[in-house]
């Protein structure tokens, strides 16, 4: 597994990426779509579900509720996890940590939260993120709560930030702090760029 990863994360290139894109639906119900050209955010508002035909996927409806508890008070899930009450409550959260972009938060009197824009680009710095977010983290720990981390799909950009502050906080190494939250939720598959990231933030972690 480990030599496997490793490839991965050396055969990167910019130059072979495809483009990506990110459906968000806002509490109205309007669909946005996120891409990017240039390494810059362009938001088109969708008319039609035939638009999304043109990013390669066909668009999943069903709620994705599946929330990877990492341990008793870290919470991993999707933006539907984070929107559903019903999950909320059943994983007794109380503190909620948003690094998704133009994702809202529900229910603003009930539970603590935290927002962080975060663009899902390998080219992002997702590490200059981690101070912010570890220090909520840290706080929904130290008051006794419950943290649900989140982005749109509960895949890249969250479980980035989860894989750190493990990685960050019980000094485990890259593919210790992986596998955990793999285990816990085995939809996460950080972009190229965030893996190669987690591996030189080990490193650093060392030094």
């Amino acid at each position: 597994m480990m030599y496997s990863l490793g490839q991965e994360i050396k055969s990167f290139s910019k130059s072979n990426l495809k483009k990506q894109c990110t459906m968000v639906t806002t509490l109205v119900g309007k669909r946005i779509l996120e891409t990017w050209k240039d390494s810059q955010t362009q938001f088109v508002e969708e008319a039609d579900q035939s638009n999304a035909v043109s990013c390669g996927y066909v668009q999943d409806r069903s709620l994705d509720l599946q929330v990877g508890v990492i341990n008793s008070w870290l919470l991993l899930g999707s933006q539907d996890a984070a929107q559903d009450l019903d999950t909320l409550i059943k994983y007794k959260v109380t503190h909620i940590l948003n690094v998704a972009y133009c994702v809202e938060n529900v229910f603003p009197d009930l539970f603590v939260y935290k927002s962080i824009a975060v663009l899902d680009l390998p080219e992002t710095d997702i590490t200059s993120y981690f101070p912010e977010c570890f220090a909520f983290i840290e706080q929904a720990k130290v008051q006794d709560g419950v943290v649900l981390v989140h982005c749109n799909a509960g895949v890249s950009r969250a479980a980035s930030v989860v894989i750190g502050f493990l990685m960050h906080t019980e000094e485990f190494s890259f593919a210790e702090a992986f596998s955990l939250v793999k285990n816990a939720r085995p939809a996460i598959c950080p972009n190229p760029g965030f893996m190669e990231q987690l591996c030189k933030y080990q490193q650093c972690n060392k030094s």
